[in-house]
């Protein structure tokens, strides 16, 4: 019995290793290229908040910029309600350029990050796998430097979210607002 749950549980922990060593990593990722403002364009996720919280969401700013230690500092401010809400969060870089952790202090989840593919100074598709005591899940996010994006980026958000094993209610454009946009100058 105790071995057949010890090989279940390196069976799952295998299939999760493997799940993150499947997301690509932008080629010769230059991390100061990656600096800088950014609009939150879309977002999949087959996570439980995601799908509770879907239709609140709206398009958000994000600054990201290098620590002394070489980490990323990311700051998004997002509407919520009447408000403007702003969550920093800190990329801690991995021996893999282009690859981030992070570990959530409000609910203890870890996220491994990919930065996926990137031109720099327009567009940058990011998938993160997230696990917590409750389970695992997958997000998928694109950002933009300006608010508006091509739809053939989009359909490439699309499809590589799809191919992450989100299906079309797990993926979002996020809805165009001004509210919050002037605060992350």
């Amino acid at each position: 019995m105790q071995a057949t749950l010890l090989g279940i549980l390196g069976l799952a922990l295998l299939g999760t290793l493997h799940a993150q060593d499947s997301i690509p990593i932008q080629a010769d990722f230059q991390q100061d290229k990656l600096t800088g403002r950014w609009y939150s364009i879309g977002l999949a996720s087959n996570s439980n908040w995601f799908k509770e919280k879907r239709h609140l969401m709206k398009m958000c700013t994000t600054i990201i910029s290098t620590t002394a230690e070489g980490n990323l500092e990311v700051t998004s401010t997002y509407p919520k309600g009447d408000q403007c809400v702003t969550r920093n969060s800190l990329y801690i870089k991995t021996e893999q350029p282009g690859r981030f952790s992070y570990t959530s202090p409000r609910w203890g989840s870890k996220h491994n990050i990919h930065v996926v593919e990137t031109n720099y100074d327009e567009y940058a598709l990011v998938a993160t796998q997230i696990s917590k005591s409750t389970g695992s899940s997958t997000m998928v996010l694109l950002y933009s430097r300006t608010k508006e994006l091509s739809p053939e980026r989009l359909e490439m958000f699309t499809q590589f979210s799809r191919e992450q094993g989100l299906t079309d209610d797990e993926i979002l454009i996020l809805p165009h607002t001004d509210k919050c946009m002037a605060d992350a100058a």
